[in-house]
């Protein structure tokens, strides 16, 4: 089966998603494509206004590891560059809160998170496949 292309289903579904997930406390929609699904809100860059959005994850050790795909689209996803300019959020996982800060992972630990995360999902793989941009793989880490 082709990885998913941005479409109005699939926007729907990205939308209604973080709901079913927040009613059920992540028993619905807490894991999608062989991969878990946490709830990240971050704050607009420009509006200052709180954004959800749920994302798959690979947890790597007490961090979780998202990837700002947009699907292969030419331009990075809203919620990662409202962490570039304020890395602090909120994740949900299950109906657990925790609050993460966010940091683009670089060199070698880049590589050894890119490939585990296609190893899980190899669709990640095709989106890069469909940009010319460099997709940011971000690791969320939990702050104490």
């Amino acid at each position: 089966m082709a990885a998913a292309k941005k479409n109005a289903l699939v926007q729907l579904f990205w939308k209604v998603h973080p709901a079913l997930y927040r009613w059920s406390g992540g028993r619905i929609g807490g894991k999608l494509m062989n991969l878990p699904v946490l709830l990240l809100t971050t704050r607009g860059r420009r509006s200052g206004d709180e954004r959800t959005k749920a994302l798959m994850y690979v947890p790597d050790g007490k961090n979780f590891v998202v990837i700002a795909s947009y699907l292969g689209e030419p331009r990075h996803p809203a919620w990662w560059l409202n962490l570039q300019a304020n890395p602090q959020a909120q994740a949900v996982i299950g109906s657990s809160t925790i609050t993460v800060r966010a940091r683009e992972a670089e060199g070698p630990e880049r590589e050894r998170l890119w490939k585990e995360v296609v190893r899980r999902q190899a669709d990640y793989a095709e989106y890069q496949s469909r940009t010319q941009r460099r997709i940011p793989v971000v690791v969320l880490e939990p702050v104490d």
